[in-house]
């Protein structure tokens, strides 16, 4: 079962509001630079930069972050089927106001590999986080600066967000956790999974 938190317009509303208090809250606008956790961090990312935009302001650069070496949760078994992505940052992050782009936060492990993989590009100024949905969680001490949802979410359940780029619409859903028959839960999935 899926019940629908936000809609395609909900969605467009909400990464909207997402960039005006990005504009708001960023003292520096120039030095300003988005960076998705991918994948659909970078997706997020590259939207929020074209509502920046929008509203007057430069366009920001925006990269792509693979966090997947960086990640302290992943088991062996886990760790040969992950699929390695390329990283993409065509900028330094020395000096920059970044905005760390991602889906959904819920344990905070993938935030905390995405600081990690940052500073091997250089120390940002600043560096905060933007999230279509918080879900509460967390493992470790890690918060959203934006948000765009906070949600109540039972045990046994994910939180989604579909994006027109991967699965043809815009949404925000919560549905019970698929599992394979016969296997034991191996406790959360990493937040943001293709």
């Amino acid at each position: 079962m899926e019940r629908e938190e936000l809609g395609p317009d909900q969605v467009r509303r909400t990464l909207r509001r997402l960039a005006h208090e990005i504009v708001e809250q960023t003292a520096d606008l120039p030095a300003l630079a988005l960076v998705g956790v991918r994948t659909r961090g970078v997706h997020l990312a590259r939207r929020l930069a074209k509502d920046i935009q929008a509203l007057g302001a430069a366009l920001p650069p925006v990269g792509a972050l693979d966090v997947t070496l960086y990640r302290d949760d992943l088991d062996r078994e886990a760790g040969a089927r992950a699929k390695l992505q390329r990283t993409e940052l065509p900028f330094s992050c020395a000096d920059r106001e970044i905005v760390l782009v991602d889906d959904v936060l819920f344990t905070g492990r993938t935030t905390r590999a995405a600081l990690a993989a940052l500073v091997s590009f250089g120390r940002p100024r600043r560096v905060r986080l933007a999230v279509v949905a918080d879900r509460g969680g967390r493992e470790l001490p890690v918060r959203a600066d934006f948000v765009g949802k906070n949600l109540a979410v039972r045990p046994g359940e994910e939180v989604k967000v579909l994006l027109e780029e991967i699965d043809g619409r815009d949404a925000l859903v919560v549905r019970a956790k698929a599992t394979a028959p016969g296997t034991p839960s191996r406790g959360p999935a990493p937040e943001d999974t293709p």
